[in-house]
């Protein structure tokens, strides 16, 4: 037969106005920091892009601001000081995001890409590095696509790039490669003197 287990006589210790006053004290700090981090969670990636650029630049030392205003950090330093220039096309891996970590676009292998064919701020940022760098952007509505929404891109968005480049030659270079690949790939694969060598000489 089971048995009821008996009271005890003892009466309950009272609790100390102490121990409520310090769980009081920690409930409260832990709300005030999950309301200040939801808060400053908000304003990064809501608020305006000024707002956006101003935090990102005061809360990580390393990242740099150019006169013109993009935003960029060293990921990995590149080899040797060669740099592209207007000239040049680069070859890339790149992805582009929102700030709210949104992916938009993304190379999925080596991408050509000319240097004065991007946006303004994509195009200083590839101008800084040297090969084998790698860079993460942060590229004003100004200095991208503006007050224009462009696909899955929102209006006065900033954009957030990480950018290895891996080498870039001349574009003027690139041009007459592909226009001697396209002569070779032409029946008897002959090149107009144009194309290639200098034509020989006649003897008179």
């Amino acid at each position: 037969m089971a048995t009821t287990p008996p009271v005890s006589s003892k009466p309950a210790a009272p609790r100390s106005p102490l121990l409520y006053l310090v769980l009081g004290v920690a409930i409260g700090v832990l709300a005030t920091v999950a309301i200040g981090w939801g808060v400053t969670a908000w304003k990064t990636y809501t608020a305006t892009p000024e707002y956006f650029l101003s935090h990102n630049r005061s809360a990580d030392k390393s990242v740099v601001e150019t006169a013109s205003g993009l935003q960029y950090k060293v990921l990995a330093p590149g080899k040797g000081g060669a740099k592209p220039t207007d000239a040049d096309v680069t070859l890339i891996n790149y992805e582009g995001k929102l700030t709210n970590g949104t992916t938009f676009d993304k190379s999925e292998q080596p991408t050509p890409m000319p240097v004065k064919g991007v946006v303004p701020g994509f195009s200083e940022a590839l101008k800084l590095m040297t090969k084998g760098g790698k860079y993460r952007l942060w590229i004003k509505p100004s200095l991208g696509y503006g007050a224009a929404a462009k696909g899955p891109i929102p209006a006065n968005s900033v954009l957030v790039f990480d950018v290895e480049l891996i080498d870039f030659i001349p574009e003027s270079v690139l041009r007459q490669m592909q226009m001697q690949q396209q002569m070779m790939q032409q029946p008897g694969g002959a090149l107009p003197p144009s194309a290639g060598a200098p034509p020989a000489p006649t003897g008179k």
